[in-house]
Order: C-alpha cells, then sequence, then structure tokens
C-alpha cells in the first residue's frame, strides 16, 4: 500500500504537508479490547480529574518556522469496508521527536486493536498552523473519516473549521477548552480538573488555607480560577497568590513576597529584643530556642500549589526552605507536571502531593513500548495511543464505523492509558486521577483513581 507521492502546489499555495504511507492493521494479534467503563459502579471520589500538558500543548507557534510541503495524494481509493482515520502530528520541526513517538503509539494501538478494514492515514503537520490545515484538507480529500491530532491548540482551533465542513470529527491533543466543541475534542488533561483533584484531596484532609504560586501566563491563570472556585465551593480560602514571569531567570522575590518573610523575620527580632529584657529562666531558654530560628508567626497559608514544572519547579522548590517555608510544616501540593520520574531529588519537594493518573496503568504501557521501540515514551504518548484506540474500536461496529458525537462521547467513558477518560459533549475530556505522594525514589498512590464515573449531566 505505499506508494511514492509526487509533489505538487496546491492552488491556494499552502505550505507543504508530508503525507505519510498509510498503516493498516493488525500486525500483531490483537490484544484486550479498550473496555468501557462501567456505567453502574461508583465514582470513587468526588472532585475527580487531571494533570495538565498546556505548558507544551498551548506553547504559541513560531511564525518563522519552515512549514512542509503539500504533496498530492498517493493513497489508493478506499475499499467499500475500509475505515480510514487520519493522524496529524509534527514529524518535522522542533516538536518531531514528540510528533513520532505519538506515531509509534498510535500504531501499537493499532496493532492491538484494529481489524484488516482500519487504515491510519498519519501527516506530517510541520508543527505550523498552515501545515495541520494543509495536511487536514488532503486526510479529508483521501477519505479520512475522523482526525486525530493535531498537537498545538492554535492547529487544533485552525483545522476545527474545514474539519466540519466535511462532517469529520476531530480528536486533538491540545488542552484547550477554547479549541474544543462542535465535533472538535480535545483529549489533553486540563489544569483546571488536575487543581480540583489535588484540592479537594488536600480539603478532605484539613487545609483550609492555601497559597499558589503560578506563572503568569494562560496555564497559571486556568489553576487560579481553577482554584477560587473549589475554595468558595468548600468554604475555605485562597490566602496568598503570586503568578510570575515565567522567562524569568530568578524567583527569589516571588518566594520572599509569598512567603511573607520580610515581616515574619521582623516579628522574631521583636520577640527576641522582648526576652532580652527579662532574667527568668523561662526566658532565657526561649530565647535561646528563637536565636536558631529564622522567622517567628504563622505562615499565611498551610499548604501551598505551586503549579509549575521543570527547571522552574526545581528553582522554586530550592528557595522554599531558605525563606523558611518549611515542608514539615505547610503541604506542598504539585499540578500534572510534576508527573515525571526524579522529583525526589530535591528535599523540599518530598512529601509533596500531586494529582495524576495511576502509575501502574502507564507503567504498562511504558514497557510494551519500550519493547517495541526501544526508547521510554514521552508523556504525550499515552493520548495518542488512546484516541487511536478508540478510533479503532469504534470502527469496527457490523454497520460501519461509528463516529457520531453519540458514540465519541459515550456517558460512560473508557478504560485507557492513563485510566478512565471520557469525552464530553462540550469537547473536552474528563478523566480520573490519583493523587500521589512524592517520596526520595518514587512516588506512591495516597487516593487511587476512580475506577468510573458520575453520571453525566449534559
Amino acid at each position: 500500500m505505499v506508494a511514492g507521492p509526487s509533489q505538487s502546489q496546491t492552488a491556494n499555495n499552502l505550505p507543504r504537508s508530508q503525507q505519510l504511507p498509510p498503516v493498516s492493521g493488525p500486525r500483531v494479534p490483537p490484544g484486550p479490547k479498550l473496555q468501557p467503563v462501567p456505567q453502574t459502579a461508583p465514582r470513587a471520589r468526588a472532585g475527580e480529574p487531571l494533570p495538565s500538558l498546556a505548558e507544551l500543548l498551548n506553547r504559541p507557534l513560531n511564525p518563522n518556522a519552515a512549514a512542509p510541503e503539500i504533496m498530492t495524494s498517493t493513497v489508493p481509493a478506499a475499499s467499500v469496508d475500509s475505515v480510514r482515520v487520519a493522524l496529524l502530528v509534527p514529524l518535522s520541526g522542533p516538536a518531531a521527536k514528540v510528533g513520532q513517538a505519538m506515531l509509534n503509539a498510535a500504531q501499537l494501538a493499532l496493532f492491538q486493536f484494529a481489524d484488516d478494514r482500519f487504515e491510519l492515514l498519519p501527516h506530517d503537520t510541520g508543527g505550523s498552523v498552515d501545515g495541520a490545515l494543509a495536511a487536514a484538507q488532503l486526510a479529508i480529500g483521501d477519505g479520512a473519516q475522523l482526525i486525530i491530532g493535531p498537537l498545538l491548540s492554535a492547529s487544533v482551533q485552525a483545522v476545527g473549521p474545514i474539519a466540519r465542513a466535511a462532517n469529520v470529527p476531530v480528536v486533538g491533543f491540545s488542552s484547550d477548552r477554547n479549541a474544543a466543541g462542535d465535533g472538535v475534542y480535545v483529549m489533553g488533561f486540563l489544569p483546571s480538573a488536575q487543581t480540583e483533584r489535588v484540592l479537594g484531596y488536600a480539603i478532605s484532609r484539613g487545609l483550609t488555607r492555601f497559597g499558589l504560586l503560578a506563572p503568569d501566563n494562560a496555564y497559571g491563570a486556568a489553576v487560579l480560577q481553577a482554584m477560587q472556585q473549589v475554595t468558595l465551593q468548600y468554604g475555605v480560602e485562597v490566602s496568598r497568590a503570586r503568578l510570575y514571569d515565567p522567562n524569568a531567570e530568578d524567583y527569589t522575590e516571588v518566594v520572599r513576597e509569598i512567603s511573607d518573610f520580610e515581616a515574619r523575620k521582623q516579628e522574631l527580632q521583636r520577640q527576641i529584643a522582648e526576652l532580652k529584657q527579662l532574667d527568668d529562666e523561662i526566658s532565657k531558654k526561649t530565647l535561646e530556642r528563637l536565636e536558631q530560628l529564622q522567622t517567628a508567626g504563622d505562615l499565611p497559608f498551610d499548604s501551598l500549589l505551586v503549579a509549575d514544572g521543570g527547571k522552574r519547579l526545581q528553582q522554586i522548590a530550592a528557595l522554599l526552605p531558605f525563606f523558611d517555608v518549611d515542608p514539615a510544616v505547610v503541604q506542598i501540593l504539585g499540578t500534572g507536571q510534576w508527573d515525571v520520574p526524579g522529583l525526589g531529588n530535591e528535599p523540599a519537594l518530598v512529601g509533596a502531593w500531586y494529582a495524576a493518573p495511576d502509575p501502574q496503568a502507564r507503567a504498562d504501557f511504558v514497557k510494551e513500548y519500550s519493547a517495541t521501540f526501544g526508547e521510554t515514551p514521552p508523556r504525550l504518548a499515552t493520548i495518542a495511543y488512546d484516541a487511536a484506540a478508540l478510533a479503532a474500536v469504534l470502527g469496527q461496529g457490523d454497520d460501519g464505523p461509528n463516529y457520531s458525537a453519540q458514540a465519541l462521547a459515550s456517558p460512560n467513558g473508557y478504560w485507557g492509558r492513563d485510566g478512565i477518560f471520557r469525552l464530553m459533549p462540550s469537547g473536552i475530556t474528563e478523566r480520573g486521577l490519583a493523587v500521589l505522594e512524592i517520596t526520595r525514589r518514587a512516588s506512591k498512590v495516597l487516593d487511587p483513581a476512580p475506577e468510573s464515573f458520575q453520571p453525566r449531566i449534559n
């Protein structure tokens, strides 16, 4: 089924997009089917949902990035019973490594779920809006009945109108709510939902005063808004919130400010001065103790959510003890950006809580992926796997593929590589997450992920 594509420029001079040979299944014996979640089983916890990849998925596109070329289609005409699904990912450009891993994961799902009628049509978007548009047009022209991808929020939003016009649903990989709706679904993890999950657990453990450190961007704004809504719902408070420049090189001042360090330091000095005026034994012992401290008085919060990841998280976490934010006294909370190995190497994060998928489900995927492709997959790979698996399962109906809104947005949801998920009529994806605690060597589950969804209110 592989044919050598010939290049030609389209009439409207869109940048070109590479078309890859279609992938058909199955290539290996099918694995167990993507399982619907039982409708009657109770949901494990209230306030469920989940982590965010918004930093990558919603990042601005580079307007100077070279877009790939459009190629004329060389895909043979579809047979009467064939099922065609397009996969739009960046296989060239800055995000090419992620895009290739998502293609690998989709093929792994295809091997395990697809039947002989299913064809996956991969297209390179080059990581640009124009490349995504060109790829979508080519896919629709080749008879794609469903589009999986693209990766970036701006590309998902751009593809939506032409896909709607052709009555082809889109299951994109962004976590941007603004890209969802009217036949376009986003599979990414929502920052608001992950915030709800970890805060709900913290509140259930008796925490009532919350601080927030977050980047001053769309991601940070979404976390702050969700935090305000959750605390209002439960009658607790956001006592201190600071947004910082995500491009800054030093976060000393924002940590100093949120910790009320100067006021607490002055309070310590005041208490020491008073005790020095006294000559009794108790005052002397108290003075000896206070002289070992940096500050006195309570922090303005009993729990601090640090909504960031990577190097910024490491820098901020290292500053917390320096400004007397003691993790033994203040519960540190995190977001889905913490769902990476190695955070236990930072002492201030040991004992911190964050929301993420059940690690066992993903561990099984990582094992299979590594054995097949010889490398560890990036975090985004499971999203492509679940989207492709869902497409393959819904493509096996006795009356042909069913990619209707009713089928895609099944109220029961599905079991995937990140636990349970369901596409909502609004276009966003609801997920069930566990709450995990960071230890020095790994993370452990504190509160298990739910095994079913509550009945949906449309």
